[in-house]
């Protein structure tokens, strides 16, 4: 590969919780409609994990489908990236847990938190450390159980969210095919706009930390509206041109499901057709870390991805952060 070695995804895996919850379901629970929550999200129905499982859970059997799918054995992998901003724990990582449960013995195991973009951060650092011929396998996971920390009362935020987990092995390619460009950027100075203020260094649990329902998602929904609005855009056009490509070359957008108005902006702002962008959020919500993931694996099911494809995954997310890759599918 000499002094061009890129990386691919050599398989794909996904996981979402059985237990549907509708919009008729979250009438009987706040005070909401089907049509309010249609009309401004386009979401129609979210997964919900059971009471015993953890993101781990969900993670793990995203992972052993896409190790499947490119054959590859866990024992051989490297590093395992876990991207989720809902942990089984502060610590250890959830990462150690799939590790663990995997067999994956030689693999180090960290977590990735970028909130809603944390898949789209750890699949770029696992580009980064197969470049450098640090690793041969990477699994990257993005998993989240974001109805563990919904605040099921506050009708704001309670009908965005639900569960799932995507998972992608990624491998050194010595093809056309594989992952081109990224950008990952952040603006701290929007940290406030969406957070889980409580259970860390700066508000340990306590009685009042509970009583105020600060273990709970708290989101500046309009403001966040508006950087997604604008970020999203801006992020493809960064990974399209850091790949050498332009945005009408691109076969597939594949955004983060967060809410099917932020995806029509975008589409308006870049002059590209909504039938470019694949949209899984009627299906699920928004399910933050796997959201990116399970849209790619479900496009690639679906036939709206095929090789040769060139594909641009793009997501935002509370830090605040963006991520995009422009990846020539293969």
């Amino acid at each position: 590969m000499g002094l061009h070695r890129s990386s691919r995804i050599a398989g794909l895996g996904r996981y979402v919780p059985r237990r549907v919850l509708t919009n008729a379901d979250l009438e009987r629970m706040v005070d909401t409609t089907d049509e309010w929550i249609t009309v401004r999200t386009g979401i129609k129905e979210r997964r919900v994990a059971a009471p015993e499982e953890a993101t781990s859970d969900l993670a793990l059997e995203a992972a052993r489908e896409a190790l499947e799918r490119a054959g590859v054995d866990a024992a051989d992998l490297d590093l395992i990236l876990v991207g989720t901003a809902s942990p089984d724990m502060i610590f250890p990582a959830t990462a150690c847990l799939v590790q663990e449960r995997l067999g994956a013995k030689r693999a180090g195991a960290v977590d990735v938190s970028a909130a809603c973009s944390s898949f789209v951060y750890a699949l770029g650092l696992a580009h980064a450390q197969i470049v450098a011929g640090l690793a041969e396998r990477v699994l990257v996971v993005g998993a989240d159980t974001l109805s563990r920390i919904t605040n099921w009362k506050d009708r704001a935020t309670c009908v965005l969210f639900g569960d799932s987990a995507g998972a992608a092995v990624v491998v050194p390619s010595d093809s056309q095919a594989g992952l081109l460009s990224f950008w990952l950027g952040a603006d701290g100075g929007g940290s406030s706009l969406l957070s889980l203020p409580a259970g860390g260094s700066r508000l340990p649990a306590s009685y009042e930390t509970v009583e105020r329902a600060q273990h709970y998602i708290h989101m500046n929904g309009p403001e966040v509206f508006k950087f997604a609005s604008r970020i999203i855009p801006r992020a493809i056009e960064e990974a399209c041109q850091r790949a050498g490509v332009s945005a009408d070359e691109v076969d597939l957008f594949i955004p983060h499901q967060a809410n099917v108005r932020i995806i029509q902006a975008a589409a308006e702002r870049l002059r590209q057709p909504l039938e470019k962008f694949y949209v899984n959020v009627h299906k699920y919500g928004n399910t933050s870390s796997a959201s990116v993931p399970v849209a790619l694996y479900e496009a690639v099911e679906e036939g709206r991805v095929k090789p040769g494809d060139l594909v641009v995954l793009v997501a935002f997310g509370g830090g605040l952060t963006w991520a995009s890759c422009a990846l020539r599918w293969g």
